[in-house]
């Protein structure tokens, strides 16, 4: 159960004041996942899927749920598998459907085939020499992905999230300062102060003028990375940005390092990497303390949710743990 009975209709009522903006009253809807934003599967008039967004109020600008849509149709034009946006009746790419005095952003993108190559948490469900086959893909689509998004011209009204060093371990981070939020016990508070200052000496030891930096993906977690057949596609772009190109593996190998055979995955992305774009050995030695940066960011972003808040201390506990296995 997503929710209350009166939360979901709250939900539906929202997708149905959205979907006029795309002429599709009364079409066939299913809510899918309420995270960030509530997704809902919709019934275009030709019979074909569409995936309905309902942006999370308050998280993200009008300019910047638009550059997102905008990058998004870039990299589709080019090619890569992803959820390409669907303009409304009047041409726009985002509907403003706001009531009593809020303002709902809602989008709407074609939908994308294939199963998600896992969730998070759960051993992934793929033999293990699937599995490798898939994370050489998978580190291929970022790469190609990557060089997309050095092409991409953006306006001057073009604005996205950086995930760059002060994003990840300044003062205010995007995600929160997960070092001093709620729910964190003092011990784990100091750790993680003590952690995030290490880091920025990490950083500056190594020095990341010459890192390669641009638009990534941001959110390449396992259910946001769809399998149809030999082909490897992205969703959810909510959170793309400016950043490390390394964020982008980082993230990805995060939340599989649970895997027996992780090394062999770790490789295999990798090396699905380099067969499309390079990566120095250099560059690649700072790997794990992205994997650390992005094992942090979700501390401050539970703590920041009601719903997600309980799993403050567990994601500090293992953030702490992490560091002290890899650094």
């Amino acid at each position: 159960m997503i929710g209350t009975d009166d939360f979901l209709r709250h939900l539906h009522d929202r997708a149905s004041r959205a979907l006029v903006h795309w002429g599709l009253e009364g079409t066939e809807t299913r809510l899918i996942k309420y995270r960030e934003n509530a997704v809902f599967r919709v019934r275009l008039a030709d019979g074909a899927y569409a995936a309905l967004r309902l942006h999370r109020p308050g998280y993200h600008r009008r300019d910047t749920i638009l550059s997102e849509l905008l990058f998004v149709a870039h990299l589709v034009g080019e090619g890569a598998r992803a959820p390409a946006p669907l303009p409304t009746l009047s041409g726009t790419l985002l509907a403003e459907c706001g009531r009593d005095g809020v303002t709902d952003y809602a989008s709407l993108v074609c939908w994308m085939e294939g199963a998600p190559l896992g969730e998070s948490g759960r051993l992934l469900a793929h033999a293990p020499d699937e599995a490798q086959a898939l994370f050489h893909r998978l580190g291929a689509t970022l790469a190609q992905l990557h060089d997309s998004a050095d092409r991409f011209k953006g306006n001057d009204s073009f604005v996205r999230p950086a995930w760059d060093r002060d994003g990840l371990l300044g003062d205010a981070p995007l995600w929160g300062r997960f070092w001093d939020c709620e729910g964190l016990s003092p011990d784990s508070a100091a750790g993680l102060a003590r952690l995030r200052a290490r880091l920025f000496d990490h950083l500056a030891q190594a020095g990341t003028d010459g890192l390669d930096y641009g638009l990534i993906h941001a959110d390449g977690v396992r259910e946001n990375v769809m399998v149809h057949g030999e082909e490897i596609g992205l969703i959810d772009f909510d959170d793309c940005g400016y950043g490390y190109r390394l964020f982008d593996l980082a993230t990805v190998l995060l939340k599989n390092r649970i895997e027996p055979h992780y090394p062999a995955l770790e490789a295999a992305l990798i090396t699905g990497y380099r067969s499309c774009r390079s990566l120095s050995d250099a560059a690649l030695a700072l790997l794990p303390l992205f994997v650390v940066m992005r094992s942090l960011t979700y501390i401050g972003w539970a703590a920041a949710r009601p719903e997600m808040a309980h799993k403050t201390q567990k994601y500090a506990d293992d953030a702490l743990e992490l560091a002290e296995q890899i650094l």
